[in-house]
């Protein structure tokens, strides 16, 4: 488990532009970042950040493996989904290749009790929460609005709208304190996602603004994956993002977003945290998407192709594969058995949205309101009445 903690209400010093925060190791961006497994698969052990956190893992050989399955798995299906797209069984898909340590690490991160707000690219923390895959597929095609309970699984619903639910989570996460539920190791603690682009919204401000003056149990965790859209970076900011958190009063740290094993225990480490009381914390995950924003995207557009050959070098899961082979802790019939595993799940996906029936229209009014109302019922006859007015003659 992530080790490392700090006092209440503390905010680290911003370490100075060039330094490095954490040990060599890697490629790090200028600033550095936290890393503990190398792009060549080489485990770090622990680091130590400029403000005395330590952050390591402590996972057994069947935990390593589990996390190298759930990468793996989590990019079959969202291959298979772009797939299904491209054939025009979805309406669009937001690709989370070369996110998947991001997220994988942060939804491992999480404990039970804890609440989760994605934007609509989050389908490996989806996962992660023990979430059905097939549930965003319906909101894709469009049969429903991805209907997952999201107090069951403490996962709520997809987020077009870029930020807002970063609004959302700061509410809940004020509703969790007023509700007595911090302040202990068994306490609740909330996270939001988001990607670069969306620091230069106001929501995401705001946000920062109220979960500070109100100490909020909220991680911040924003996947730089280097553009918003087609918008590069030294667009949104002038600064490292992370250094953004010091002037709303707490602290943020920058992670290598393709090491599954930092995200995992700086994201722990903030959760634990923000549920003892020590209030929010802004997490960079610096990563790269290596797809398009949607399907409906062209990156050839506005990047060029040696910038993708360079970050395939720092591939998330090739490094963990790395890590397994070098400590003999998996074998090639594990990965090959993982591989399996992944395609057959894809299919058995695959198969389910091709089983989706077309809703009718008159389900619309279904769940305006959770015990419906006389106008609802109304309308809903007048609306079937109406469509049943055509048949028989063509249209």
């Amino acid at each position: 488990m992530a080790k490392g903690e700090r006092k209440a209400g503390a905010v680290p010093p911003a370490p100075a532009d060039g330094a490095v925060d954490r040990i060599p190791g890697g490629d790090a961006p200028a600033g550095g970042f936290v890393q503990l497994l190398t792009p060549d698969g080489e485990h770090l052990g622990s680091v130590t950040t400029a403000d005395g956190t330590t952050y390591s893992v402590d996972f057994t050989v069947e935990e390593y493996q589990g996390l190298y399955r759930d990468l793996v798995t989590v990019r079959r299906l969202d291959a298979e989904a772009t797939a299904l797209q491209r054939q025009g069984e979805l309406g669009i898909w937001a690709s989370l290749l070369g996110q998947e340590a991001a997220q994988v690490g942060s939804g491992r991160a999480l404990r039970p009790q804890d609440m989760a707000f994605p934007t609509y690219r989050e389908h490996g923390v989806l996962y992660c929460r023990g979430i059905d895959p097939i549930m965003p597929f319906g909101l894709f095609r469009g049969v429903d609005q991805g209907g997952w309970d999201a107090n069951e699984h403490k996962f709520n619903g997809y987020t077009i709208v870029i930020g807002s639910q970063t609004l959302h989570a700061t509410g809940y996460a004020m509703g969790v304190t007023m509700d007595g539920k911090t302040g202990s190791p068994d306490g609740e603690a909330v996270i939001a996602y988001f990607g670069d682009g969306a620091t230069s919204q106001g929501e995401v401000n705001e946000s920062f603004v109220w979960s500070g003056v109100f100490n909020a149990p909220i991680v911040f965790f924003c996947q730089n994956n280097q553009y918003a859209i087609s918008e590069p970076l030294e667009r949104q900011t002038r600064i490292p993002l992370y250094r953004r958190a010091a002037g709303y009063g707490f602290p943020g740290v920058r992670i290598d977003g393709n090491d599954v094993l930092a995200s995992y225990a700086v994201t722990r480490q903030a959760l634990d945290n923000a549920r003892n009381g020590q209030g929010p914390t802004l997490i960079e995950a610096y990563t790269y998407r290596m797809g398009a924003h949607t399907s409906s995207d062209d990156p050839t557009r506005y990047r060029i192709a040696s910038e993708v050959e360079s970050w395939k070098a720092k591939d998330p899961i090739a490094r963990v594969k790395a890590f397994l082979t070098k400590q003999k802790m998996a074998d090639a019939d594990f990965f090959a058995e993982v591989d399996e595993s992944a395609r057959k799940l894809a299919l058995d996906l695959r198969e389910r949205v091709l089983a989706m029936p077309d809703p009718q229209p008159v389900t619309m009014f279904d769940h305006v309101y959770p015990n419906g109302s006389p106008e609802i019922e109304a309308q809903r006859t007048a609306f079937a009445e109406y469509h049943a007015s055509f048949e028989g003659s063509g249209h």
